[in-house]
């Protein structure tokens, strides 16, 4: 089941940036959320569910989009799709300060709340310290990893198997992950309420054979899908 959430100006869920919004504030705020993140599992004991989740943009659209899927065999459960006007402005580092509305509002419709959000997205592995997947992670305190396609800081160290650290300043901040024989890796972060190591490992898991975890495979091609239409 698809639900279809679009949120009219000056409505509840319209949530506009004061006119006394500066970088620094914004700065002072990833600073302080990105001290809040758990980085060890808060997990339920079984893992029966996962949301995957991804963004997309069209005109001063923005679309959120959010799958529900079963943990063990990734069959879809359930799709939510919010499309709001965009309200911050575009400034590198401080994406997840306009992508969390549209997230937010299509995971908090789906059928039934994910046990762990999977975000196209860095988490940890960036140079703040608060990608979107942990930015949403520690705002609606669940457990959330970060699968990006390219790396965003740090460099990739020595490779153990299929997974290498990503180093920046001494700290190990994500991993590069190998999810299927011969494709380029993606990168992996915690958000939050997560290890590195369980975050790697439900990656792998969730891979089913493409590059790309199922969750937020899915959730891209919907994403693609819904810009179309619109």
């Amino acid at each position: 089941m698809l639900a279809v959430w679009r949120v009219a100006p000056g409505s509840k869920g319209d949530v506009r940036i004061s006119p006394f919004f500066s970088i620094q504030a914004a700065r002072r705020v990833q600073k302080h959320l990105s001290s809040k993140i758990i980085k060890r599992d808060v997990l339920p004991p079984f893992i029966r569910t996962i949301a995957g989740v991804d963004l997309a943009y069209k005109e001063s659209l923005a679309i959120g989009v959010a799958v529900l899927l079963e943990y063990q065999g990734l069959n879809i459960i359930g799709k939510s799709v919010s499309v709001t006007k965009i309200t911050f402005p575009y400034v590198p580092t401080l994406l997840s300060f306009r992508e969390l509305k549209p997230a937010y509002l299509a995971l908090t419709h789906l059928p039934s709340e994910p046990d762990i959000v999977m975000v196209d997205a860095h988490g940890y592995s960036h140079p703040f310290r608060l990608g979107f997947a942990s930015h949403l992670g520690v705002v609606m305190q669940k457990p959330t990893i970060g699968v990006a396609k390219k790396i965003l800081c740090g460099t990739i160290g020595e490779w153990r198997d299929d997974w290498a650290p990503i180093l920046d300043k001494g700290e190990i901040i994500g991993a590069a992950v190998v999810t299927r024989h011969g494709a380029k890796p993606v990168y992996v972060s915690i958000g939050n309420m997560i290890s590195l190591e369980t975050a790697i490992k439900i990656t792998m898991h969730t891979a089913k054979g493409y590059r790309i975890p199922e969750p937020t495979r899915l959730a891209h091609l919907e994403c693609k899908r819904i810009v179309r239409e619109l």
